[in-house]
């Protein structure tokens, strides 16, 4: 499997979707599983980026609101919505996105994020590439499940370990 941790290592398939009209991806090796939106059950008092937990096969799952930890807002769940399955070794987790795209194959190493974004959607990519249709940019799984809001929520300390 291709190192996607690190840009400019080769070829790289991607799983891609639409989120408030940007297309993202991520690595084919993170993704378990694509469904159609589940019901979701809110959390009382939890983060604006956890939307909730749902039932997978009798596995409860978290669903993060990857809107709002892209500083885009909450995530309306429309006909086309669609729960991206990530499965990092952090953990499992759901995704709404607003729909589905093609599976791509990059073959043109990674750019890094550009120097304009702010530090924590930055943090949250793994690089861009630029296509014939335009700007893909490209998931960190393991960032975005170990991100801030969710490991207080996780109750993870800064050393990984449970606090």
């Amino acid at each position: 499997m291709v190192d996607a941790a690190r840009p400019g290592t080769g070829a790289l398939r991607l799983v891609c979707f639409e989120l408030r009209g940007q297309e993202l991806a991520m690595p084919i090796g993170d993704v378990r599983e694509t469904l159609p939106v589940h019901p979701i059950t809110r959390l009382f008092l939890s983060p604006a980026c956890l939307a909730g937990v749902f039932s997978l096969r009798g596995e409860i799952v978290a669903v993060i609101d990857l809107g709002v930890l892209l500083g885009l807002g909450r995530t309306e769940v429309g006909d086309d919505s669609r729960i991206v399955v990530v499965e990092h070794q952090d953990g499992t987790a759901g995704i709404v996105v607003d729909r589905l795209r093609d599976l791509r194959t990059l073959d043109a190493p990674l750019d890094p994020p550009p120097t304009n974004l702010p530090a924590m959607v930055a943090h949250l990519l793994v690089g861009v590439a630029v296509t014939a249709t335009g700007t893909v940019r490209v998931l960190d799984a393991h960032a975005i499940l170990t991100a801030e809001p969710l490991r207080a929520i996780a109750g993870i300390s800064d050393e990984g370990r449970p606090s």
